[in-house]
C-alpha cells in the first residue's frame, strides 16, 4: 500500500511542477502577444487599421471560440471519465482548429488587397496572424497527440495531466484572438 502511495504523491509533485511550468510558459508568450498588440496600436494608432474582409474575420472567430468550448466540454468529460465524450469533443475542437487555421491562412490571407510588404498596416496584419495561427497549429498538433493518446485508453478521471494542458494552451489561444480580432478588424477605419 505505501508502494501506491508513493506514486501517487511522486505524481502530485510531478503534476504541481507541470502546472508550474505551463503557466510560466503562458505567462512568457503573453508577453510577446502583448507587444505584438502594442505594435499595432504604435503603428496604426487607433484610427486606422487594415482593410479587411469583414465576414471572414466574424467567422474565423465563431469558429475558435467554439472550439473552445469543445475542449472545455472534452477536459470536463475526462476528469469524469466519460471516455466517449472525451473523444468526441476532441475531434470537433481539432477541427474546428483545422478550420480556423483554413480561413485564416487559406482564405484571409489569399484575398487580403495587400502583401506582407505593402506597409505598417499588412506588416502588423499578418505578423500578428501569422504567429497566432502558428500557436493555433501548434495547439492542433497537441490536440492530435492528445486525440491518439485517448483512443489508446492513456487517460482516466486521476490521470490526464496532457488534456488539461491542451485545454488550458488552446484557451489561452483563443484569449489573445479575443484581443487580436477586435485591433485588426473593428478598431479604426479601414485603410485604402
Amino acid at each position: 500500500m505505501s508502494t501506491q502511495a508513493g506514486v501517487s504523491s511522486s505524481y502530485r509533485e510531478k503534476l504541481a511542477i507541470n502546472r508550474l511550468g505551463l503557466w510560466l510558459f503562458i505567462l512568457s508568450d503573453s508577453f510577446v502577444f502583448g507587444g505584438l498588440l502594442v505594435s499595432r496600436f504604435y503603428l496604426l494608432g487607433t484610427q486606422s487599421r487594415p482593410h479587411l474582409d469583414q465576414l471572414v474575420g466574424f467567422v474565423v472567430t465563431v469558429l475558435l471560440l467554439t472550439s473552445s468550448f469543445f475542449m472545455n466540454r472534452a477536459e470536463i468529460a475526462i476528469a469524469h471519465g466519460d471516455r466517449k465524450a472525451f473523444l468526441r469533443n476532441t475531434a470537433i475542437t481539432l477541427v474546428l482548429g483545422v478550420a480556423f487555421l483554413i480561413g485564416v491562412v487559406g482564405v484571409e490571407w489569399q484575398i487580403a488587397p495587400f502583401g506582407p510588404a505593402d506597409g505598417a498596416a499588412a506588416s502588423i496584419f499578418y505578423t500578428l496572424t501569422g504567429f497566432h495561427a502558428f500557436h493555433v497549429l501548434t495547439g492542433v498538433l497537441f490536440l492530435a497527440v492528445v486525440l491518439r493518446n485517448g483512443l489508446r485508453g492513456h487517460y482516466s478521471p486521476e490521470r490526464h495531466w496532457a488534456v488539461e494542458a491542451a485545454a488550458v494552451y488552446w484557451h489561452f489561444v483563443d484569449v489573445v484572438w479575443i484581443f487580436f480580432y477586435p485591433a485588426l478588424y473593428l478598431i479604426g477605419t479601414p485603410l485604402p
